[in-house]
């Protein structure tokens, strides 16, 4: 069937070729910010044209939290059958298929594809270019052989692995993220470059595999992180038989495929050598400016990315930039909580801003380590006398029967009770955690997480009990002791 006029413009306005379109908001980049202000904005009736030159769906979708945590959870599969013997169940050692259990990472980056695709947005509305973005001035983007002119632009381009200048590296294969969940062999032994949360997460997948893995850190292991909650993590993964190997500085990498060597040196001064079959680099993520002429927009950046005010408006203010392009804290939900304050301050001219202490990040190791708001260390030094409960799984019936008693909840409070942080490690941390991100959203008091009634059994009454820590201090102080003696001797 022979397509329209208006069709065939359309088509070819998709594949980066159309002429000059003029649009009320422009975005660059359809990862999962990019896409969520496309979707908002063309429902309230704008102009919207979204610009992306690779993957819908961006880093997340492709090469970051979906596949990974779809490796992840197959992972926990064979965990599960090596570990069955304590529910009564013959225990086995599972036979891991590589080719299968990529299968399974590619069906469910597919299933989840669909709502990022080209045609859902251009079924919405979306004028949608496949094309690289490049600013020709402060109002107008050059994408193919198209020209945008549009009233607000929102650069949403996200961020790429941070490749270490490594000597050596360039001549050997080595993986990212954005190539590991394209392997399909077995691997023997895994090297890694780098222990922080991605890093320790597929660390811990391989190790379930059956692979031996190795995590080269130059710091500390999980160091964003409270201490006292990431070591109950690391305890645990190198009980399964992770080597984590911290405060060594890489030297040098040497190697063909099959076959790498990574020359260290120890904390102690002592140069080794570290060998294994395949190596990742997961040493942190560099913000995607480059190619896209910021400077002809009149837009400030460094090496951490695009500098932004706290409602995200860049020195171009006809320009918002969002999500990891800014650098700071890099995740999906990030992106998701900017797009919605740029939705409010492009739109509806509110005063909406960041507020970096409510946002909670997870790590999927098993156990789960959460946190939302400031560390114990972050509050002490900010807050000075804090208050800090605790209360450990193993106090709670459903951890007992799920085998899961490993972890702690842990929340800090100034001296008046008001919510600073919440870390939890331990079974369905990033599920728990999202209450007390609600407390520090809407402000609330400790003695506020009191009074919510949590089903039994669940996992969610150790946030609960963790919070009647709060009576505990109470009912030490000499005047409330006296006061309850007098109301007894009362009747």
């Amino acid at each position: 069937m022979q397509r329209s006029k208006a069709e065939s413009e359309e088509a070819g306005r998709a594949l980066g070729h159309g002429g000059t379109i003029n649009a009320d908001i422009c975005i660059i980049g359809a990862g999962s910010g990019g896409l969520s202000v496309a979707a908002s904005t063309v429902l309230l009736g704008m102009k919207v044209v979204l610009i992306e030159k690779h993957l819908m769906g961006g880093d997340c979708l492709n090469t970051g939290c979906v596949p990974s945590k779809a490796l992840i959870a197959a992972a926990r599969r064979a965990h599960d059958m090596r570990t069955a013997g304590q529910f009564g169940i013959t225990a086995v050692e599972p036979q891991v298929d590589a080719t299968a259990v990529n299968d399974h990472i590619k069906s469910v980056i597919a299933g989840i594809a669909r709502n990022d695709s080209v045609e859902r947005f251009t079924g919405m509305g979306v004028e949608v270019i496949h094309a690289a973005a490049r600013f020709r001035d402060k109002s107008t983007v050059e994408a193919g052989d198209t020209l945008v002119k549009a009233f607000r632009f929102v650069i949403a381009t996200g961020s790429s692995p941070d490749v270490p200048a490594i000597p050596g590296l360039d001549k050997v294969p080595y993986l990212t993220n954005e190539s590991i969940f394209d392997l399909r062999q077995p691997v023997g032994h895994l090297v890694v470059i780098g222990g922080g949360s991605v890093g320790m997460e597929l660390a811990q997948a391989y190790l379930r595999f059956g692979a031996q893995v190795t995590v080269l850190e130059s710091l500390k292991a999980l160091g964003r992180d409270d201490p006292e909650l990431s070591d109950v993590v690391l305890k645990h993964v190198r009980a399964e038989g992770l080597v984590v190997r911290e405060g060594v500085r890489v030297e040098r990498v040497s190697g063909w495929p099959g076959a790498v060597q990574v020359m260290i040196t120890t904390p102690e001064g002592v140069v080794e050598t570290v060998e294994g079959t395949h190596l990742l680099i997961a040493a942190g993520r560099r913000p995607n400016v480059q190619d896209l002429n910021l400077e002809a927009a009149g837009i400030k950046y460094d090496k951490r990315g695009i500098m932004v005010s706290s409602g995200l408006v860049t020195s171009n203010r006809r320009v918002f930039a969002i999500g990891d392009v800014i650098g700071g804290q890099q995740f999906t939900h990030v992106a998701n909580y900017h797009a919605g304050i740029v939705f409010r301050r492009a739109l509806f001219r509110l005063p909406a801003k960041v507020r970096n202490e409510l946002i909670p990040w997870v790590t999927f190791t098993d156990p789960e380590l959460a946190q939302v708001g400031l560390t114990e260390d972050q509050a002490r030094q900010k807050h000075g006398t804090i208050q800090v409960f605790r209360w450990p799984y193993h106090e709670n019936d459903r951890a007992q029967a799920e085998r899961a008693t490993e972890g702690f909840v842990k929340v800090v409070t100034d001296r008046k009770g008001a919510i600073l942080g919440a870390g939890i490690v331990g079974r369905e941390a990033g599920e728990l955690i999202q209450i007390w991100s609600l407390a520090i959203s809407q402000g609330l008091k400790i003695t506020a997480m009191t009074e919510w009634i949590a089903p039994y059994p669940t996992l969610g009454e150790i946030s609960k009990r963790a919070a009647m820590g709060t009576y505990a201090l109470t009912a030490g102080k000499p005047l409330v002791r006296k006061m309850v003696g007098l109301l007894r001797k009362l009747g």
